[in-house]
């Protein structure tokens, strides 16, 4: 399948089977990991979180987030899951660097930036097969923050770029950054591996416990490897970074090849995109939703997209992430990279 196909044929599908498609505002841009960096305030790089409020500096598995949060951001109000990237910077050609806002996703406009979550389990018009719902104290990670050539980003299969001409644009995915202003802004993919070794809730690495399909896609309905048996959902972010205001041609590098935007790990080819997740759905509420066979799923408790915007954490790391910067947060300036 080619990479500009695969958001086109979920949006498809949703007309045929079901998934839950949703929004969730933003609850924090702030250095914080409490996965790959537990216990630092602050990280190494800047995230943008979505979610949950019982985000912190380290969240115990033993303590799921529904049984700490006490509000979430997303449209489904018994979903306390965290969902994090890092975060877009605009580098002008002075070096210094401008942090890229988001914009919420067609159909979500009242949302205050964040991501647009989707939760999948199966494509295809033939009969469903049965997925299992993440369990609690489940997380992951997908994509490698130090990846800087497109034969490390190949090992993620779709780990993506869209270079929106219209807010609907959903062909010509990229696994590297576009090369020309994006009309629209860009739209960063994130999705996860669909097979489970139906033991580990979590990895040392965060990602051994979870596999792609031994073949093909989960879109084709590649079957799970021996290994992680267990099919689980398909989740898939996308976000969607309004880089408009940075498109004049007088402001992109003066030799006319390289793009001027940067992660914030450090990482200017976008081979270094990379997901986070920690589950945090209430109860069995999730499993219930993907085996009915929903859409919008009446049984779950949902909540207004202005009643997810009030949903608000305290500030753990103090620091300036916007304007002007000489460097992005944690980095030296003329320093780029991790």
């Amino acid at each position: 399948m080619r990479w500009g196909s695969m958001a086109t044929l979920i949006l498809t599908a949703s007309s045929t089977h079901a998934l839950l498609r949703f929004s969730c505002s933003q609850l924090a841009v702030e250095r914080l990991d409490p996965l790959v960096n537990p216990g630092m305030a602050p990280s190494p790089h800047l995230h943008q979180i979505v979610g949950g409020n019982a985000f912190n500096i380290t969240m115990d598995p033993l303590e799921p987030p529904p049984t700490q949060a006490s509000c979430t951001t997303c449209t489904f109000a018994d979903d306390f899951s965290n969902y994090w990237t890092a975060v877009l910077y605009f580098r002008a050609r002075n070096g210094s660097y401008h942090r890229v806002p988001q914009k919420p996703n067609v159909g979500f406009e009242q949302a205050n930036g964040g991501m647009t979550i989707y939760y999948t389990p199966y494509i295809g018009r033939n009969s469903p097969s049965q997925v299992t719902a993440f369990k609690p104290g489940f997380r992951m990670l997908i994509g490698r923050q130090d990846y800087r050539t497109r034969e490390e980003a190949s090992r993620f299969r779709q780990l993506t770029y869209t270079c929106l001409q219209t807010p609907m644009t959903r062909t010509g995915e990229t696994l590297d950054f576009p090369k020309k202003p994006c009309p629209a802004g860009i739209m960063s993919n994130v999705r996860f591996p669909t097979c489970w070794d139906g033991k580990n809730l979590d990895s040392p690495d965060h990602m051994s416990h979870v596999a792609y399909p031994e073949s093909g896609t989960f879109e084709s309905g590649g079957p799970c490897p021996s290994t992680h048996p267990v099919k689980i959902p398909q989740l898939f972010y996308e976000v969607i970074w309004d880089t408009t205001k940075f498109n004049s041609r007088e402001m992109w590098p003066e030799d006319g090849k390289s793009q001027p935007f940067v992660w914030s790990q450090g990482d200017s080819t976008g081979f270094g995109n990379h997901g986070d997740y920690v589950f945090g759905w209430k109860d069995d509420a999730l499993q219930k939703a993907m085996d009915s066979n929903c859409d919008s799923c009446p049984q779950l408790k949902s909540q207004t997209i202005s009643q997810g915007n009030q949903c608000t954490k305290g500030v753990a790391v103090h620091e300036e992430i916007d304007g002007w910067l000489d460097a992005m947060p944690g980095m030296s300036p003329g320093v780029e990279g991790i």
